[in-house]
């Protein structure tokens, strides 16, 4: 993955953000907004855009396009760095296949283990109940 590559088709929108501030809130756009269109982007080949796909399935819009904000920090520039990293972070993570497990055994000493608590066990609640008189 080429990150800077990537990094040229990301777009970006600064917006008023919300929470503390005062009165910058109302008038600096210090919140950062990224865009990034999976469909037409082309860093990716078709396999690679299936698993970000699957893997934004939630965060895509109907057009394909991955928004994510940060208003984290009160500086613009900081914010557009923030968020970049983040992205970068999730694309890297929905790239990575997971391991294929492999199945183990059970050891002996773990099913004798568990056994022996539920004999104890049964052992417990059967003292429980009145003795048997005949």
């Amino acid at each position: 993955m080429d990150a800077e590559a990537l990094k040229s088709e990301l777009t970006y929108k600064a917006v008023r953000s919300s929470g503390s501030g005062g009165q910058n809130v109302n008038k600096v756009a210090s919140k950062v907004l990224l865009y990034f269109d999976l469909e037409a982007s082309s860093v990716f080949n078709e396999d690679e855009k299936e698993l970000l796909r699957a893997f934004f399935s939630n965060r895509l819009n109907k057009k394909g396009v991955l928004i994510l904000s940060s208003d984290e920090s009160r500086s613009q520039f900081r914010n557009k760095a923030l968020v970049t990293q983040r992205f970068l972070e999730l694309v890297e993570e929905g790239l990575k296949e997971d391991k294929e497990r492999k199945p183990t055994k059970i050891p002996r000493a773990v099913k004798r283990k568990r056994l022996k608590n539920k004999r104890k066990n049964s052992e417990k609640k059967a003292n429980r109940k009145p003795p048997k008189i005949d």
